[in-house]
């Protein structure tokens, strides 16, 4: 099916887990990657149709590789949901300029990010 692959990418091996089992429950192809700079290769070869991403990261933080995503007409597509456990208005405000779709701050409901991620790929 279409529009169903989702790559998420945190440092914390508890977030990708709850994601994963939260996203595939409901469908969806789950990927992972644990950097920055794992998450830009893995986007590379995937072309994921939305991306979990972790704002602080070892190698590249989220907001470099959102960044990096946007910069490219190849992949500024993608759909970016930006993960902080600061959840400082600041930090929502960096990420939606950069082109981020959301921000939630960690933790986050199940419920609503699956709601959030029906509603960015329909």
């Amino acid at each position: 099916m279409p529009d169903k692959k989702i790559l998420v990418v945190d440092d914390e091996a508890n977030v990708i887990r709850t994601l994963t089992f939260v996203l595939r429950k409901e469908g969806y192809e789950v990927s992972s990657a644990g950097d920055g700079e794992e998450a830009i290769a893995r986007v590379r070869e995937s072309k994921p149709n939305l991306m979990f991403l972790d704002v602080m990261m070892p190698k590249k933080n989220g907001y470099e590789v959102c960044k990096a995503l946007k910069s490219d007409s190849s992949l500024s597509d993608i759909h970016v949901i930006m993960l902080s456990a600061k959840g400082q208005e600041a930090d929502k405000e960096k990420a939606l300029n950069l082109g981020a779709d959301e921000f939630m701050a960690k933790p986050f409901s199940p419920k609503g990010v699956v709601e959030r991620v029906k509603e960015l790929l329909g």
